[in-house]
This record gives structure tokens, sequence and C-alpha cells, in this order.
């Protein structure tokens, strides 16, 4: 690890609206899936024709794409990934993220031109194992949920500068951390292992004795029962110089399955935190600047924590549900007139403040004290989805800025 190199920073892609987010917002490199392997199934993922547009602008603008293939695949699925892994070669990919060694074998005979990169699904927790996995041809290894930073440290000097290392900093945490869950598919006959996880970790829990089927008892000594298996969400952005030290090289947001403004959102706040590391000559004193620390909080998400980078994490045990401080309600799509053109995303009437999120900025404030439709026309709100919209504003904000409101 280069300790004068910045970290890459690895944003989720779930469909073409989130990568344009991402890429407008300062990711390094995307992960994202086509339409087949991949381990997410709830967002739109990429028809192939979609694929080659999202490497296309990806490269155009000197940004890395992985496509992940990292399901756990069974007899029928491995016999029609060779097409697909062609494929994926002749659109010049930069890397394919795989979870299973037949798929990395597969990998190698059919797209030689993919680096390889092992995923989180395999549960690399040594250096015993990344070595290995180097030595059979992996560039990178994705490290298990579960490395403490001193783990981490261990792994980067025991194994050769050549492998890569990445792990997820912000985002979901699953309670079986590395992803092999059965759970879902026990309880509701989606198969997590194939992208179709329904969370059942995050469902609230009771106990029911026998013999009192109609006496359920909670858990623990809350009213509200508990959530046995729920995790925090992860938020590792104020602690960039010690990911750094440990020998991290690829910073990944978990979210593919998120809206584009949490793709924004987070990727703003990491792009910005990690420029003002490298601004700061790399101090492993390096602070955030306030109104940065608080920018995670500006997307939904569960209660944050550290995860297991400190030791054994804490889970929540309050709630399975979001916390939502902020609501997108519009997009930037242009300026005109001294008008800022907007495309809504949720509800907003004239009069509310509102708040800007642009790309390498802090975010500014502004008020919605004019309203106009799209023809200019006075309105009070703003009823119907995606409808266009324009304020009066004293500069343009660059195209996919959003516009977000306090609740």
């Amino acid at each position: 690890m280069d300790k004068f190199k910045l970290p890459e920073l690895l944003c989720p892609a779930g469909d073409t609206e989130r990568l344009e987010a991402a890429l407008l917002f300062g990711a390094d490199a995307v992960y994202l899936a086509g339409a087949h392997f991949g381990m997410r199934s709830a967002p739109a993922n990429f028809t192939d024709e979609e694929l080659s547009c999202a490497v296309d602008a990806c490269h155009r603008q000197g940004k890395s794409v992985y496509v992940t293939c990292n399901i756990l695949p069974r007899n029928g699925e491995i016999e029609q990934m060779p097409s697909y892994l062609r494929f994926l070669d002749d659109l010049r990919v930069d890397a394919l993220i795989v979870a299973d060694l037949g798929t990395m074998k597969l990998a190698q005979r059919y797209a030689p031109h993919c680096a390889l990169h092992v995923s989180t699904q395999l549960g690399v927790v040594n250096y015993a194992t990344a070595a290995m996995l180097h030595e059979m041809g992996a560039s990178r290894v994705v490290l298990a949920r579960e490395l403490s930073l001193d783990e981490i440290a261990h792994i980067r000097a025991k194994t050769p500068r050549s492998l890569e290392l990445e792990a997820f900093v912000h985002g979901a945490m699953c309670m079986s951390y590395s992803g092999r869950c059965l759970l879902s598919s026990y309880l509701t006959g989606r198969d997590s292992n194939h992208g179709d996880c329904a969370q059942p970790c995050r469902w609230k829990y009771e106990l029911i004795e026998p013999s009192r089927p109609e006496r359920p008892l909670t858990v623990d000594q809350e009213d509200n029962g508990t959530y046995l298996f729920n995790a925090n969400d992860l938020c590792m952005i104020e602690y960039l110089p010690q990911l750094h030290r440990a020998g991290i090289g690829s910073l990944k947001i978990e979210g593919r399955a998120k809206a584009a403004y949490y793709v924004a959102g987070v990727t703003n706040a990491y792009r910005q935190a990690l420029d003002g590391y490298r601004d700061s000559g790399f101090s492993p004193d390096y602070r955030l600047p306030e109104w940065l620390s608080h920018e995670p909080y500006t997307v939904s998400h569960r209660p944050y924590g550290t995860g297991f980078y400190f030791g054994d994490p804490s889970q929540n045990t309050q709630s399975g549900g979001y916390v939502r401080e902020y609501q997108a309600v519009a997009v930037v799509t242009g300026y005109e007139d001294g008008h800022l053109l907007l495309s809504q995303r949720n509800r907003f009437f004239k009069g509310d403040r509102l708040e800007a999120l642009i790309p390498n900025e802090q975010p500014l404030s502004l008020s919605a004290h004019i309203l106009l439709n799209g023809d200019g026309q006075p309105i009070d709100s703003t009823p119907h989805p995606t409808m266009a919209l324009r304020i009066p504003y004293d500069r343009p904000l660059p195209a996919g800025s959003y516009l977000r409101k306090r609740l």
C-alpha cells in the first residue's frame, strides 16, 4: 500500500440513474450487475445494451467498472455462464467480482482480459487464503466484513503488494456478515445467495411457548420486542486515516438496491472526505469538518456503527426500520432565465426551506419562495411524480444535483 496514494472510492450502481449519480458525485469506480449472476435481484440492474453503454460512459470519464458474477451458481447456471463471460470480456469491463472458485476458473478461460476480484461472499479472513487466491489469479480480494483493522493490517503485511485489498466502509451489514445466509430461503423461499434476500434479519421476533401460543413473549424487557439479528449500518467516514494505514486500497459503499439520492449523498460525502484527507497531507490526525460529518445522516439509514473494525459490533435491537431525517424532493435538470429547472421526486410546498446537494461543494441553502410549474405558472405545491417545475435562483447548478428537505 502506497501511503501517499488515495484509496479508490468504489460506489454502487443499481441502474443507469444510480450509475450517473455515482459518477457525477465522485466515484473512482462503480460495481454493478447485468441481467444474470449478480447478488442483487431487487435493483433494475442492466440489460446487455445498458451494460455496454455503462462501460462506455465510465471509461470516457476514466472510471472503472466492476461487474458482479457473485451468486453461488448451481449446475444449470454454470452451464450458462461461458457466453455471458465472453460478452463481458468483449465489453472490456475492468474486473469481474466472483464468489465461487468454479466461476473464477471459467472467468479466466472465457474473460481473460478482465481482472478478477474475489467477493466478500467467499469469506477471506486470513492472509493465507488471500495469498492463495492471488496465486490462483485474483488481483483483488474483498475482505470479509467481520475483520478488524488490526487483522486487515496483518493480512496486508503478509500478502504480495500486487494483491489489492478492498473492504466495505458504508451501508447495510448482513447478520451473516460475509453474506452466506440461509435464513431467507428457510422462512420465505427467497434465496439470499442468488440475490433475492427478504431480509428476515430485520424483522421483529418474539418467543412462543407451545402450550401457551396465545401468549407470545418478548426476548428482552422492551415493550416493542426485540430484533435478534438486526445489525447497525456501517459508517466509517470519520476513520479514513485508520482505514488507509491498515492497507485498504478500495473503500466500498454498499447500496445497489438504494435510491439514486442515497448513492449521490454518500458518494459525495466520502469523495469530499477523501479529498480533504489527501489535502491534509494524509495526516493521521485528519478530522472532518462538522458539516461533512453530518452528511451520512442526510440519507435514509439505520443507526450507524463501526462494524467489526474496532472489535465486536453492537447490534441494533430497537428497530428494523430506517432513520429518515431528509427527503430528496427534486433533481436539477437545467438552468434557464434565472430559474433552476427541476424534476420532482417528492412533494414539497411553496416557501419550503431546501438544501442543494452539489458535487464537490458544501450543500447550499435555498428557499422555494416562488414555485412554478413547467409552463411557468405559479403553484403552491408539487403533487405529481416527476413533474417539471422551476424555482428562481441566482446561479446554475450542475444537472443531476439534488434538492432535499429536512423532515
